[in-house]
């Protein structure tokens, strides 16, 4: 038995080789005195944190832990190493700039190089990039958004390989989602089969939260904070008006997990849906219309991928840059349905539609996540000087782990339905899959 945020329920079973690390060689250079932990290379993280017995007990199922080895496979003081950021905006990114380059620098790397605007950056048409030091990153956690900015989209990995190998850059670090993460990955395969040196350590951004293998991703905590101040205002607007009803539409493409905590931070949501959990127009129809009648206001919190099914009838879905499908707009569309119904009915419903999904996404970190920034973007310095590649920097049972990119890139972390934090969820809102006579939570 895993941990409640580990891998969805259709993932092949795992073995112990698909936890292995690629290093780049026998590390050679004593490791210079340091205030970092010497991490063993033959320390571990195991992958089970529940079991009924031991027997259930796998320790070949274990991650490597993050950090510092006694060795170094570069000389920090004749390398250059290389930053990307990728995919959408999330709080905390440049807090992982500024804490790359610091430690980097503080190894006495030469150069740290800064790509602008993702892959694009080190393109053979879009090569673009900015030297950074500490007087350049020095105030750079205090903005939002990305100090170097970001795209969508592949770039060729050989176009990739040449600007590294042009710029002399020993270790590059992607910062980015499972796409970027995939991306990073064909690089990587493409330097192997080059023969080159060059490291290439991801640091897993995804404001969902839906990377496999990682319990928890930078941005993540700020985003629930966040979403619970905009629900907070939702249930205002809500109890403010006669029938007043709110919608909020939350981030979470194909997981549900901010939706789902904000859920339970706020305190004020009665109906919460997302991707993991079809539901019917019927049911929420049904469970909205009686909320109104009884308590005279209602709030829906809705993840931007729920009722894929429902949106698939009136607009197929399409890829952007990254090849992630998007659909259409499903909090407008669930206010449309439902002023359409009490239209029908003659009923009274003052809806108030609320995407507070960009102004999130560009917010500065709160203080729990700037503080994981600055510890995942040290634990990657210190893992990419020691030799490690194809890997990112995860997040495992409260301990800093490395993760292989063939593993995150199986597919996404989902909420599982049938465990403590949805059942809670539920507990506290009303049931709109139609299959439920309860309809509504005691808490409505």
């Amino acid at each position: 038995m895993t941990t409640a945020t580990s891998a969805a329920r259709t993932l092949p079973k795992l073995e112990p080789a698909d936890f292995k690390i690629p290093t780049l060689g026998e590390c050679t250079f004593q490791t210079p005195p340091t205030k970092n932990e010497i991490v063993s290379e033959n320390e571990r993280i195991l992958y089970q944190s529940r079991f009924s017995s031991p027997s259930e007990l796998d320790p070949s199922l274990a991650f490597e832990v993050a950090g510092l080895r006694d060795h170094l496979f570069f000389d920090p003081h004749d390398i250059n190493v290389g930053i990307v950021t990728c995919g959408g905006l999330c709080p905390g990114l440049n807090d992982v700039i500024r804490s790359i380059t610091y430690s980097s620098l503080a190894y006495g790397v030469k150069k740290v190089y800064g790509f602008k605007f993702g892959y694009r950056g080190l393109s053979r048409q879009g090569r673009s990039y900015v030297l950074l030091d500490t007087k350049s990153v020095n105030t750079i956690h205090y903005l939002g958004g990305s100090f170097l900015g970001s795209s969508r989209g592949p770039v060729p990995p050989e176009e990739m390989v040449e600007t590294l190998k042009l710029l002399k850059i020993s270790v590059l670090f992607t910062i980015g989602g499972d796409g970027t993460q995939r991306g990073a990955m064909f690089l990587q395969d493409k330097i192997t089969e080059m023969g080159e040196k060059i490291s290439v350590i991801g640091i897993p951004k995804t404001i969902d939260n839906d990377i496999l293998y990682v319990d928890k991703t930078f941005g993540f905590d700020t985003a629930v904070e966040e979403a619970r101040e905009a629900l907070t205002c939702a249930h205002v607007e809500a109890k403010s008006a006669p029938h007043g009803l709110s919608i909020v539409k939350l981030m979470g493409r194909d997981s549900g997990f901010i939706s789902a905590k904000a859920t339970l931070a706020s305190g004020d949501v009665n109906i919460c849906l997302i991707p993991e959990e079809p539901f019917t127009l019927e049911a929420l129809f049904k469970v909205v219309e009686s909320r109104l009648l009884r308590q005279n206001h209602c709030v829906i919190v809705v993840a931007e991928g729920a009722g894929a099914e429902l949106m698939a009838k009136i607009q197929p879905p399409v890829k952007d840059a990254s090849g992630n499908l998007k659909g259409g707009d499903i909090g407008l569309f669930l206010k449309e349905q439902i002023q359409a119904h009490f239209k029908k009915l003659d009923m009274e419903c003052t809806t108030r539609y609320i995407d507070p999904s960009y102004t999130i996404r560009a917010c500065k970190p709160n203080a729990s996540d700037a503080a994981f920034c600055e510890e995942l973007g040290n634990k990657a310095v210190n893992s990419a000087l020691s030799g490690k590649t194809g890997c990112i920097v995860g997040f495992w049972n409260q301990q800093f782990t490395l993760v292989p990119f063939s593993l995150i890139t199986r597919g996404r972390k989902m909420i599982k339905l049938d465990e403590n934090m949805w059942s809670t969820v539920k507990a506290m809102t009303a049931d709109v899959t139609g299959r439920s006579e309860k309809g509504e939570a005691s808490c409505l």
